[in-house]
């Protein structure tokens, strides 16, 4: 049986390579803006690239940020990049904006006397344990852009975290909901592990 993957088409994702890492697995997706395409698919990815309002923005216009925390209660969401900062309640960028809610806490700029954005490899830990980072071991490295990063309100939500000047959270999990700041489409062997384990979650 088919297990599909719907990327979803907000007007501020990098479809492109997050598409074509998961095609390079033999894991089948879809680029989609309708909300019955997400409602069909059997697991999700919200992209991201840009400012918080922006998007956050586009969702609420499109009518999808209602489907995404429908859905986030039926099967596995991975937010990537912006796309991870979304799922927060609030994000500081720019202006204080609701994001999805899916995730308690805010997204805040990275309090860092390093330079800002955060452009590079860096090494992550797992605080606590989650099926997306199976297989990989502590200290392995993943690619980040980003200058604000997420502020969880549970402790237990966050899954991996980097150090960048002060301990910043890497990703997040909380029930079918998982968030990267990295990106793991452009993370080498360690990020297409990451998206083999999230479109092994549902099957």
């Amino acid at each position: 049986m088919k297990h599909l993957t719907a990327i979803v088409d907000y007007g501020v994702g990098n479809l492109m390579s997050v598409t074509n890492a998961m095609k390079y697995l033999g894991l089948d997706t879809q680029i989609t803006s309708a909300p019955e395409d997400l409602e069909r698919a059997d697991a999700i990815i919200l992209p991201g690239v840009g400012a918080f309002p922006d998007a956050a923005e586009r969702l609420r216009e499109s009518g999808l940020d209602g489907v995404i925390v429908s859905q986030a209660e039926k099967k596995p969401i991975l937010g990537i990049c912006l796309g991870m900062q979304l799922l927060f309640e609030t994000g500081e960028e720019v202006r204080p904006t609701p994001g999805l809610g899916l995730i308690p806490g805010r997204v805040r700029k990275i309090n860092t006397t390093e330079k800002l954005p955060h452009i590079g490899w860096n090494s992550l830990r797992f605080p606590n344990p989650s099926p997306l980072f199976r297989g990989l071991e502590e200290g392995a490295y993943v690619y980040f852009v980003h200058s604000y990063c997420g502020a969880a309100a549970r402790p237990e939500d966050v899954i991996a975290s980097t150090s960048y000047g002060e301990e910043v959270t890497a990703a997040v999990g909380r029930g079918n909901v998982y968030g990267c700041q990295f990106h793991p489409e452009k993370s080498g062997e360690v990020g297409l592990q990451i998206l083999r384990n999230f479109g092994g979650l549902n099957r």
